[in-house]
């Protein structure tokens, strides 16, 4: 009588549930926050970087160590991939915040000015991703340029002033009026361009503001500069969708997407019509985004 053995397979060695960590773990984790805080560094042309974002993808222990190496420093990891690297940005607190104010303030001696810099900003994301759908899509990329932002926030202005007169309200707002109508008067009141006698762009103009505007987010990796051509075009990165993303619930982004300035129909983005005898010095499909 032969005896009847079970067979089964080795058991795979369990992997250690609280492996203690490490200096160079925690040295890896903190390096890789080191390369996300640099936006204009690509993965694919780091070797370092692309191992340490595949080492995050496949061993949780290390993401939730440099998730809170992160956290440790006020930044918030929006996405880690091969597309975006690792994609923070600051919480309020951080050290790595930068605040409107401090902004507004290097770019221009004028306090008052604060209101134009922030709506600069304000539509250039709103023009670069004007619907949701353009947020969820990765393959998306807007495009922009210095005179189509412009052309598209004194559209905005024209809605803005037009619904102040509806309401008989075509007087200087509250201090508590939303943040659109306290700033679209000083906007449409500034000078476009105001070039020098040399034909230089006024850095108080709105043009100039707008060039401050992306320039900095070029400079924070946030848009890449493909031409000279309306004052300058610029196409987004994956980073600033992700911002964007981030943002895209704020009040002031919904009021001005609900002024309807950017409609919709082909699945192309498309500003209104300039009135007659309007020059908004808006080149053909410049500041238009489109999918590539």
């Amino acid at each position: 009588m032969t005896e009847h053995v079970e067979w089964s397979e080795p058991e795979a060695a369990a992997a250690p549930v609280n492996a203690p960590v490490t200096p160079a773990d925690a040295a890896d984790a903190a390096r890789l926050v080191a390369f996300g805080l640099q936006p204009k560094l690509q993965p694919a042309r780091d070797q370092e970087y692309a191992e340490l974002l595949r080492r995050y993808r496949e061993d949780p222990p290390f993401a939730r160590l440099a998730d809170a190496v992160a956290a440790g420093l006020g930044l918030i990891v929006l996405e880690v991939s091969p597309r975006a690297g690792m994609a923070v940005t600051a919480a309020e607190d951080s050290v790595f915040a930068v605040r409107m104010g401090d902004y507004a303030r290097r770019a221009s001696a004028d306090s008052g000015d604060r209101f134009l810099h922030g709506l600069a900003h304000l539509a250039v994301s709103a023009l670069a991703f004007p619907r949701p759908e353009d947020l969820a899509d990765d393959g998306y990329i807007g495009r922009v340029s210095v005179n189509g932002v412009d052309a598209f926030v004194r559209q905005a202005c024209r809605r803005l002033e037009e619904r102040a007169e509806e309401t008989g309200e075509n007087t200087d707002p509250a201090t508590d009026a939303p943040g659109l109508e306290a700033a679209w008067r000083i906007w449409a009141r500034r000078s476009s361009t105001g070039a020098t006698k040399d034909a230089r762009r006024l850095a108080g103009s709105t043009t100039g503001i707008i060039a401050k505007a992306v320039a900095f987010l070029t400079e924070s990796g946030f848009l890449q500069r493909t031409g000279d051509d309306a004052g300058g075009t610029y196409r987004t990165t994956a980073r600033y969708q992700l911002q964007v993303r981030d943002m895209a619930g704020s009040a002031a982004m919904a009021e001005l997407l609900e002024l309807g300035v950017v409609p919709v129909t082909d699945g192309t983005a498309t500003l209104l019509p300039a009135e007659d005898g309007e020059d908004l010095e808006l080149a053909a499909g410049a500041g238009l985004p489109f999918h590539s």
